[in-house]
């Protein structure tokens, strides 16, 4: 004998009505706002490219010109190159994780140039490796720093116009942010590790899965979720279970009045 509906089941089984599915269908479509931010970031890239070709040039410039540059100046000009293709490798991740998590799927899978992290982007992985290209990039910043500074006479570093370049005060202080970079990103790294070991199945709730499995009686007390009713014995040839309303029953499970 089968339980007729009572008048919230019908609702819940019902569904939103069209003025609800118009207004979030509007709403998640609006995501395609953030469509034209990355491709304003990818004309950034090319901008990118663009100086570091220019650097490059200044770097062959003033070998093929003077013949004499130091070890020092093809240094600080590598490290100047390198800080730029820390900043395309930034660009490039955000781009892609970005539009992956935000607007919509990229659908590279399969592909031999996939990048590896692509298949498990999430807003806590992404920002972890940003968190990460951001110390890399001050880390450049700060050798270039120390390179400098071995030529600091009376606590500062001048230019070639009399200028103040560094100073120990500013040196102290590049150290001091990079270090606040380090932990931001051991903490990122920290809260992403707890939300993977966060314990999600123990939720006490059912799923149709466990449903089919307590129909057929494979299903061990330990696998019983805790406060649901435990299955009857063997002989009587079914179970008990309570399900929230409007779920879709499996095959062979019929619904059975309060008093029963």
């Amino acid at each position: 004998m089968s339980k007729r509906p009572s008048i919230t089941e019908r609702s819940a089984q019902a569904g939103p009505g069209p003025a609800s599915r118009t207004l979030a269908a509007f709403i998640f479509a609006s995501r395609w706002l953030q469509a034209p931010l990355y491709l304003g970031l990818i004309v950034a890239q090319a901008v990118y490219v663009v100086l570091f070709f220019v650097e490059l040039w200044h770097l062959v410039e003033n070998v093929i010109a003077t013949g004499h540059i130091t070890e020092t100046d093809v240094m600080l000009s590598v490290l100047a190159l390198i800080d730029i293709v820390m900043i395309a490798n930034l660009l490039i991740m955000v781009i892609i994780g970005g539009y992956e998590t935000f607007v919509s799927k990229i659908r590279v899978q399969g592909h031999h140039d996939e990048p590896e992290w692509l298949s498990h982007v999430n807003t806590n992985l992404l920002k972890v490796k940003l968190a990460v290209s951001i110390i890399s990039i001050s880390s450049i910043h700060l050798l270039k720093t120390f390179i400098e500074v071995g030529r600091m006479d009376n606590g500062v570093v001048l230019n070639a116009d009399g200028s103040v370049l560094y100073s120990s005060d500013g040196v102290m202080w590049e150290v001091a942010i990079h270090l606040a970079f380090i932990v931001s990103a051991i903490a990122l790294a920290w809260i992403d590790r707890m939300s993977q070991h966060h314990p999600t199945g123990e939720t006490g709730g059912l799923s149709v899965g466990k449903i089919e499995a307590g129909l057929r009686g494979d299903e061990s007390p330990a696998a019983v979720p805790v406060g649901a009713p435990a299955p009857a014995p063997a002989d009587t040839g079914f179970v008990t279970v309570r399900i929230p309303a409007g779920t879709r029953l499996p095959e062979g499970a019929e619904v059975l009045p309060n008093d029963r």
